[in-house]
This record gives structure tokens, sequence and C-alpha cells, in this order.
């Protein structure tokens, strides 16, 4: 069964860090991008970082810039998304999705209409 599960999400106070996972099983990760989305309570989804495996190569939103890294392991068929200096805007349900070419970044936005196979989603809550 091809399946993504994310991890890692939680409680964290504000200009914390936590590193959230997403596992694949059923098929491997080489050569798709793995994109991270985030959507809060009354907001539309938005695109916050994007990894190509095939050459390593990235897409950060302006706004998590410096803060945020994505990385992943090929052994462990994982994508990692490190988030530090969580601020409140990252209050949110954090998916990661499988594109199967490129981080498709359209006038600097990340656009999730190609990304077919999506995780459940891990919570991510910030305190004051």
């Amino acid at each position: 069964q091809v399946q993504l599960v994310e991890s890692g999400g939680g409680l964290v106070q504000s200009g914390g860090s936590l590193r959230l996972s997403c596992a694949a099983s059923g098929f491997t990760l080489s050569y798709y991008a793995i994109g991270w989305f985030r959507q809060a309570p009354g907001k539309e989804r938005e695109g916050i970082a994007c990894i190509k495996t095939s050459d390593s190569s990235t897409y950060y939103k302006d706004s998590v810039k410096g803060r945020f890294a994505v990385s992943w392991d090929r052994v462990l068929n994982t994508v990692y998304l490190q988030m530090n200096n969580l601020n409140p805007e990252a209050p949110a349900l954090y998916y990661c999705a499988t594109d199967p070419d490129r981080c498709p970044v359209v006038d600097g936005t990340l656009e999730d209409f190609d990304f077919g196979t999506w995780g459940q989603g891990t919570q991510v809550t910030v305190s004051s």
C-alpha cells in the first residue's frame, strides 16, 4: 500500500523548534519531489517547502527561508522538515505530499496541483 505518514508535530513555545518526518511506504521517494504544506483553521493550504530528490534542489516559501530546512534520507525513505524559530503563523496541520517530477513553483508559490499522494497530516501548535 502506497502511503505517507507524517510525525513529529506537537506543542512548542514560540521561538522553539520541531522536526517533522514524512515516512513513505509501498514505494521509494527517489525521483519524486516531496512538498510540505500547511493549513491553519480558516485559511487556505499553502506550500512551504519542497525537495526534488533526484538533485536535492529545494524550494522555500519566503516567510520560512532561513528558519526551515527540508532534507531526505534515502535509506530510511523519509523526508524531514526542520523548523526553527517557530512563530505565531506556524500553528497548522502540516502535510507532506509527492509530485512525480518536480516542485511546481508558479510566481514564487509552491502549487499543489500535481501532488498525488498525501499524508494524513501532523498538528503543530505554538504557545506564546
